[in-house]
């Protein structure tokens, strides 16, 4: 049985929305890091897929910013992107450890 997550903080829409995208970005870089990664195919369907999530990462600090949202609570949405596995997620996109000898 997986342990009960935490609940997700409460977001508005449009931080919800930059969470969504911001996550949604990473895994794609994350497939295409290649230090990762082992095809290239793979790699350019993500790359491929990587602009249209970034216009969609865009429009929602757009949104965002347009309702006066004007500051980025970083406590919350550290916590909303722990809940949603970012650590995990973001850790695909830097070097592999190099083994200790």
């Amino acid at each position: 049985m997986l342990p009960e997550l935490p609940p997700l903080p409460a977001l508005t829409r449009a931080e919800g929305e930059f969470i969504d995208a911001y996550l949604e970005v990473v895994d794609l870089l994350g497939r295409i890091n290649p230090s990762r990664g082992a095809h290239t195919y793979g790699a350019l369907r993500a790359a491929q897929a990587l602009v249209g999530r970034a216009r969609a990462l865009r429009e929602a600090l757009t949104l965002m910013h347009i309702r006066g949202e004007s500051e980025v609570h970083a406590g919350t949405l550290t916590d909303a992107l722990r809940v949603l596995d970012g650590e995990r997620r973001a850790d695909r996109v830097t070097l592999p450890r190099r083994p200790v000898s």
